[in-house]
């Protein structure tokens, strides 16, 4: 009977690792932290030790950063995230339709949604902390560019609070490492055109003709059948009286926000791995066939964003010539920019055009490109005084060395040359969106 029982377990056991053995890179960091679920919701997850950077080129410096950065973790954004899961549960504890497990969690949202008045889409100390580590590994790292005796930076902001709060929280640090760095803060509407453009009507009708993917692998991967009996205690009622998939969808969401609090409540327990997978991947898909550099729209969506790079564009050129300067230009904003900037940018994994939208999860992960305080840091290295030599930038995309479009000098250095004649050519090409 032992012996019975031991070769069970180890055919369980060889069956789990080779379950395991064939997960997508994203399934195993979900499997490993189940908070990157969360995808636009995630917080910011710092780097580590795996994640260190490459020193500059021999008789280089690093002079220049240009930065897109988005807010920190903050509230939902909106009352109406709250309540569409409070009252088809209100509508149940007044019929008597509710279980132990749905009184309990209309009781703790009630409980936690009495602390959201006035506070939807503010900053959270969470996203403000977030900043602040942020802005103090720009000047460890950076150094050369920041501790300068002329250092200056150029730092912007979109006009909503949790931006400018999330620019002042960075800029403290910076502060804190060069008393005499000269900073100058802006937020205006005068700057929206750049910092946060709104698609075109070209971009927007590119856009439309994806049609109702999101809608299909939503109706696909999604069962919410079990999730929903957790919470209602009559099979007919939660049947012809409850929009089941959409109060699944809506309270993953604010399941996943409440890492944007110290004090959030766990509603973990309420979705088992493979629901918490699966919704992922269907906001994954929404994400990419949006503003990625998705084939079903050709492409075009990143483009939403070509002021901001061009902006970035002909700012560089007012300072790579100038052979004395040290500084950074800051922008914050949001992850509706962050994403597909760095998908214009072509960084890393955002380049991926992935036809087959069952395989996306396999190559593009939304927590890994704009999770809270997402980011996009180019940063411009010339030579030492004295030496001659390409200007070189490598790109940082949430603080980690990724790939860029042209060919490397040496990965993750590139001609500044290289990269503004394909930058700009791209942006000629598509110059009717």
């Amino acid at each position: 009977m032992k012996k019975s029982i031991c070769m069970l377990a180890c055919v369980l056991a060889a069956m789990h690792t080779f379950a395991q053995a064939d997960w997508t890179r994203a399934r195993q960091e979900i499997h490993d932290n189940i908070l990157l679920c969360g995808s636009n919701l995630t917080a910011y997850v710092d780097p580590t030790a795996e994640d260190k950077l490459t020193p500059a080129p021999k008789g280089y410096e690093p002079f220049y950063m240009s930065h897109y950065g988005r807010h920190g973790s903050r509230w939902l954004t909106s009352e109406g995230q709250y309540t569409d899961v409070l009252i088809p549960l209100r509508r149940g504890h007044a019929q008597g339709k509710l279980t132990p497990v749905g009184e309990r969690l209309l009781a703790d949202l009630e409980k936690f949604f009495q602390g959201c008045d006035k506070r939807f889409g503010d900053l959270t100390t969470v996203g403000e902390r977030q900043h602040h580590r942020i802005g103090r590994r720009m000047t460890e790292n950076f150094p050369e560019i920041f501790g300068a005796k002329n250092a200056e930076v150029d730092a912007r902001s979109t006009v909503v609070i949790r931006c400018i709060l999330s620019m002042t929280a960075a800029c403290e640090e910076l502060t804190a490492f060069n008393p005499r760095l000269k900073i100058h803060n802006d937020a205006s509407e005068s700057l929206q055109w750049y910092m946060n453009a709104r698609a075109t009507k070209a971009v927007r009708s590119a856009v439309d003709k994806r049609g109702d993917v999101v809608d299909r692998y939503r109706n696909k991967l999604l069962r919410p059948e079990r999730f929903c009996r957790q919470l209602f205690n009559d099979e007919a009622y939660m049947r012809d009286s409850v929009d089941q998939q959409e109060l699944m969808r809506r309270t993953f969401s604010v399941c996943c926000n409440m890492q944007s609090h110290d004090d959030g409540l766990n509603l973990w327990s309420l979705f088992n791995e493979d629901e918490c997978y699966d919704l992922w991947r269907t906001y994954n898909i929404k994400w990419y066939t949006e503003l990625g550099n998705s084939p079903l729209t050709n492409g075009v969506g990143p483009f939403r964003q070509k002021n901001l790079l061009q902006n970035m564009i002909e700012t560089a050129d007012t300072i790579v010539g100038k052979k004395k300067y040290h500084g950074a230009t800051l922008r914050f904003g949001h992850e509706s920019v962050v994403l597909p900037f760095a998908s214009l940018l072509e960084l890393g994994e955002t380049a991926e055009r992935v036809e087959n939208l069952d395989t996306l999860d396999r190559v593009w992960a939304s927590y890994r490109i704009f999770p809270m305080a997402c980011n996009v840091q180019l940063v411009f290295y010339r030579p030492k005084k004295g030496r001659d030599g390409d200007i070189l930038v490598k790109a940082l995309l949430n603080e980690r060395e990724v790939s860029m479009p042209v060919e490397p000098v040496k990965f993750p250095y590139y001609r500044w040359e290289d990269l503004r004649a394909y930058y700009t050519a791209k942006l000629q090409r598509y110059a009717d969106y």
